[in-house]
């Protein structure tokens, strides 16, 4: 199957050729048909799999096929969790349509309003938004929605997560009852399929991969540990891998300041990114993040929707998600466009039901290891039993709580078990970095406003 094939237009197969995209992926030969035809859309799409051009190039299309105005209207509306998700379909779109004439634009909220009022005061064809700032705007009277004919839900879960249902319905009250409707989304809840039948008529269901399923390009690995020892475990991973570019998940705003602070002073350049940073903040990291100049990107799932990173080879769970869907999503994140990824994940005892969570989200046991010198020594021991009188470790076989054995060679100024003082992972202490070239990141590189202990 060719993107000709498909029956896109000419200016469309020239801008996907400017991409090198030779052939389109699952999403995409199954979406865009059905779009072409007029048709509503449910599609099931996890992230990295060319969802965006799924919906993108079919509604540029058909927007052409109808002559601006003379004075441009808002006639296609795509709706996304998050500023860096919106930021990021807002320029797939531009891409897509360089050879045509429609404008676009994204309005988010984090930065002054009114360039944004002013670009739509000029007129705009296709609106990328977040619903907090569309909703804002429209209060104010800026954005009419009166004319839209497209109305795009992106990573539609997301933002059922993240309570904005309310702020969709009154978008939805604002529109004509005749559009056509395309909903997207990693995992399908029952909420869902709720939001769907209130949006949707007579949709094509479309699915690039089995619901709540992961890559199976991703190689999923558990490395059980104490909590208190995971800094120093996720520190000797990263150096004793020559790891770069790695994503790593916390819960919370105050989790992703305090990792990658710890990460910092290991000598491995980090930026936290999440919902209490600055917009400019979270631009300037995850730019460096991609530019490869940051070799750790801690970040909160919110934060890190919309995360475009092609070829990304490592993403970390640091502390598990409370809901196993968040688990597809973050691991969702490698093993894309065909490449392999490795997703690991540091599990505590505390842990343990979300791992069995996850496992049965996903139909399949998830392997598990240890790393000799960071055996756990409370909770349930291999195979998920407590410990008894019987199993505990007694004696000589009982698992250290001490540092390892070699805990006095080569210090440096990393990190220890607690959080603090001087690494004691043996080669993953930063005093000696082994001829590793972790850049050391600039002082402002993690700006912005620092979290508290409230979660994205």
């Amino acid at each position: 199957m060719t993107f000709k094939e498909l029956g896109l237009s000419e200016a469309l197969l020239k801008a996907v050729a400017d991409k090198g995209y030779e052939t389109p992926s699952p999403i995409q030969e199954k979406a865009i048909p059905r779009v072409l035809e007029g048709k509503d859309i449910l599609a099931s799409a996890q992230t990295g799999t060319g969802k965006t051009a799924g919906f993108a190039m079919p509604m540029i299309q058909l927007l052409c096929k109808t002559e601006p105005q003379k004075r441009r209207v808002i006639r296609a509306l795509v709706l996304t969790p998050t500023r860096e998700l919106a930021a990021q379909v807002l320029e797939d779109i531009q891409t897509y349509s360089k050879y045509v004439d429609l404008r676009s634009m994204v309005i988010f909220g984090g930065v002054n309003q009114n360039p944004q009022v002013s670009m739509l005061r000029s007129g705009i064809d296709i609106l990328v938004a977040t619903p907090g700032r569309l909703m804002d705007l429209q209060n104010q009277g800026f954005i009419s929605l009166r004319d839209v004919e497209f109305l795009v839900l992106d990573e539609a879960d997301r933002m059922l997560d993240m309570g904005f249902l309310r702020d969709i319905k009154k978008i939805m009250s604002m529109m004509p009852d005749k559009r056509q409707n395309l909903l997207f989304s990693a995992t399908f809840s029952r909420e869902i399929r709720t939001l769907a039948n209130g949006i949707l008529t007579n949709p094509v269901t479309v699915e690039a991969t089995p619901e709540n399923t992961t890559a199976e390009l991703v190689d999923q690995l558990v490395y059980r540990c104490d909590a208190k020892r995971k800094i120093e475990l996720i520190t000797k991973l990263i150096w004793d891998g020559n790891w770069h570019q790695v994503l790593v998940f916390t819960r919370t705003k105050h989790g992703a300041n305090r990792l990658s602070e710890k990460l910092n002073k290991a000598n491995i350049t980090a930026a936290a990114i999440h919902g209490n940073k600055s917009q400019g903040a979270r631009t300037k990291a995850l730019a460096g993040f991609k530019d490869k100049e940051i070799s750790v990107l801690v970040a909160t799932d919110i934060a890190a929707r919309g995360l475009d990173i092609p070829l990304l080879p490592y993403v970390i769970n640091f502390e598990l998600p409370n809901v196993p869907e968040d688990y597809v999503h973050r691991i969702g994140r490698t093993g894309r466009a065909g490449a392999s990824g490795q997703a690991i994940s540091l599990v505590s005892a505390d842990e343990i039901e979300y791992v069995r969570g996850i496992e049965k989200l996903l139909g399949m046991r998830l392997e598990s290891t240890v790393i000799e010198g960071f055996e756990p020594t409370s909770g349930p021991v291999e195979g998920g039993k407590k410990r008894t009188k019987e199993n505990k470790p007694t004696g000589t076989n009982k698992p250290s709580n001490s540092r390892p054995a070699n805990r006095n060679q080569g210090r440096g100024n990393g990190t220890s078990a607690n959080g603090s003082g001087n690494s004691n992972s043996g080669n993953s202490n930063s005093g000696n970095s082994n001829g590793r070239n972790f850049r050391r990141k600039p002082r402002n590189t993690s700006g912005g406003n620092t979290g508290g202990n409230s979660r994205d």
